[in-house]
């Protein structure tokens, strides 16, 4: 079965999550999503990888939320043996003092074009390994810091070795944010110079090499979001044959900072937005970061009422969605409007099949769907109840929410239930509806079928963001704070709107404005034709540029090229 992947070199891209496909729960959000999608360009341009990731067994969790919205969490179990194929080969970590054996399920993504792209999802649930060391690869993120740190270990030093061990030739390392830099401690040791070769002085390990290898690219502009270990810790897991000293010279000199360590050990490290990469300059000085802007899978995230237009109108635009920028002369505004009310009727569908409520076809639908945690602000839209039942009463509209809060966030676990209480406060004058256990499925159908998609993250703290760009494949524009890919992409008027000014800073007021005054007018006034050429505004500038094809081009050429 590997036959056919082994004969060329390949680029090795880990990630703890990934998104295969909704029935395979070995993803959590958007990192796992950017993952998925990035493979899936990959395979329909030709690129040689490997993707190494976890096998997650009991995946991140499935969302249960009460009538007043407090939510609880249920394993999101999958059984590999539907959809992967146990290979033989396994090797070996030292976790604890104790020897952890990790082997390998192959799942073989097929892209709609044809491609095939191996994906090797690690699993320690073996029967050499203990009870606990069993379990490292059960949960996604779940557990401790000791548990977290041992699942690293696991993708970062397990995944180089069992890569080797399976034959692959690895041309170059890509790690998707910091939780795999380990696989760089694996390099060095695998390219150390032999002492003989050494003056007095010098350093064993090739660094030099290894920077080579590898590219990073870092997704959090939040200084608590970098995984950091003590090195009490490190010491006490983490086999003692590497040097402590060479690490905190590479990783910090208080903690194990798993992002510098990916910093000093990969040659090319990039941010996932302009607006992110000078932040992250900022954050890491001494650091060049560069700007390679996320995008999203074209096939995946078009729903099939504009696949067949762009197949009509613009052929080829799967794998070249820059053909897309002609949707604005080329498409007939017929086509796009239909297009839209069989996907919005299908979240509409979906909502009543999920919370018995019914919304009305002929009533703007807003849509915000992202991780439930402070700085993305979900209350923001409900700062002034009172206001927003004004404007509800001049220009009727619906409210569609979803998103999980991490287990261990409480301020996000509040946030979700203090969104039930204004949806019950302002029943009768606005329909606020929130979908339960937000997932990949969920995703393709709220953000093809809402009217307009709302962001309102608190700057600079988006890194991107990319399910307004998923939007914009199925022409729905957006309202959004400028922070992230919206300060590249929005262009007032034609693709959307923004939120305040260019500094990302705005207040309700600013938003309660643009919806009574610009938004919320121009959409009862759609007859005129305004609305549909701002749908194909956002097709024809967001679209064609914010997609992954674009995104790995740029990476081959930039990243893995050098």
């Amino acid at each position: 079965m590997l036959d056919e992947f082994i004969h060329k070199p390949r680029i090795a891209y880990f990630s703890m999550e990934i998104a295969l496909r909704n029935e395979i729960q070995t993803y959590a959000g958007g990192l796992g999503i950017l993952a998925g999608d990035t493979l899936r360009s990959a395979t329909d341009l030709g690129l040689p990888m490997v993707a190494v990731s976890l096998i997650s067994r009991a995946g991140y969790f499935r969302q249960e939320l009460d009538a007043e919205g407090k939510q609880t969490e249920q394993p999101a179990t999958w059984d590999p043996l539907r959809w992967a194929l146990p290979l033989d080969a396994k090797i070996a970590v030292h976790i604890d003092g104790r020897t952890v054996w990790i082997r390998a399920w192959l799942y073989i993504l097929e892209g709609h074009m044809g491609g095939r792209q191996p994906v090797l999802l690690l699993d320690t649930d073996l029967d050499e390994n203990e009870g606990a060391d069993r379990e490292i690869t059960h949960y996604l993120y779940g557990g401790d810091n000791v548990y977290r740190l041992r699942q690293e270990i696991v993708l970062g030093l397990g995944g180089a070795r069992l890569l080797q061990a399976l034959g692959f030739t690895i041309s170059h390392y890509h790690m998707n944010e910091g939780h795999s830099a380990l696989l760089g401690l694996d390099l060095m040791r695998r390219y150390a110079y032999l002492a003989e070769d050494l003056r007095p002085g010098e350093s064993n390990y090739d660094f030099h090499r290894v920077r080579e290898m590898c590219s990073f690219t870092t997704h959090t502009p939040i200084e608590a979001g970098h995984d950091r270990f003590p090195y009490d810790l490190i010491r006490g897991v983490l086999d003692n044959g590497f040097d402590i000293e060479t690490i905190r010279r590479l990783a910090g000199e208080d903690s194990l900072n798993m992002t510098r360590l990916a910093l000093n050990l990969s040659e090319y490290v990039n941010g996932v937005a302009r607006r992110h990469a000078e932040v992250s300059n900022a954050m890491f000085p001494g650091y060049r970061v560069h700007a390679i802007s996320n995008g999203v899978h074209p096939y995946t995230w078009a729903a099939e009422a504009f696949r067949q237009i762009y197949d009509h109108h613009a052929p080829g635009w799967c794998h070249e969605p820059q053909l897309l920028m002609r949707a604005d002369c080329c498409i007939p505004d017929d086509a796009i409007w239909q297009a839209h009310v069989q996907t919005k009727q299908r979240l509409i569908e979906k909502v009543q099949a999920l919370t018995g409520v019914v919304l009305q076809p002929d009533v703007p639908i807003f849509g915000f769907a992202r991780r439930m945690t402070a700085y993305k602000r979900p209350d923001f839209l409900f700062s002034d109840p009172e206001r927003l039942q004004s404007i509800a009463r001049k220009f009727p509209f619906q409210i569609v929410l979803a998103g999980k809060a991490h287990p261990r966030d409480e301020s996000g676990k509040l946030l979700i239930e203090q969104l039930h209480e204004y949806a019950r406060h302002l029943a009768g004058t606005i329909t606020v509806v929130y979908l339960p256990d937000y997932d990949m499925a969920l995703a393709q159908t709220l953000t093809a079928g809402a009217d307009i998609w709302l962001n309102t993250p608190l700057p600079p703290l988006e890194a991107s963001g990319t399910s307004g760009m998923k939007a914009a494949f199925n022409g729905v524009p957006s309202l959004s704070i400028l922070d992230g890919w919206w300060i590249e992409g929005c262009i007032e008027g034609v693709t959307g709107w923004a939120i305040g000014d260019e500094t990302g800073l705005a207040d309700s007021s600013m938003l309660y404005d643009k919806l009574e005054n610009v938004v919320l007018p121009l959409y009862y006034a759609r007859g005129d034709g305004g609305w549909v050429r701002l749908m194909k505004g956002a097709i024809s500038k967001n679209a064609s540029y914010f997609n992954s094809h674009r995104m790995m081009r740029r990476y081959a050429t930039e990243a893995y090229g050098r």
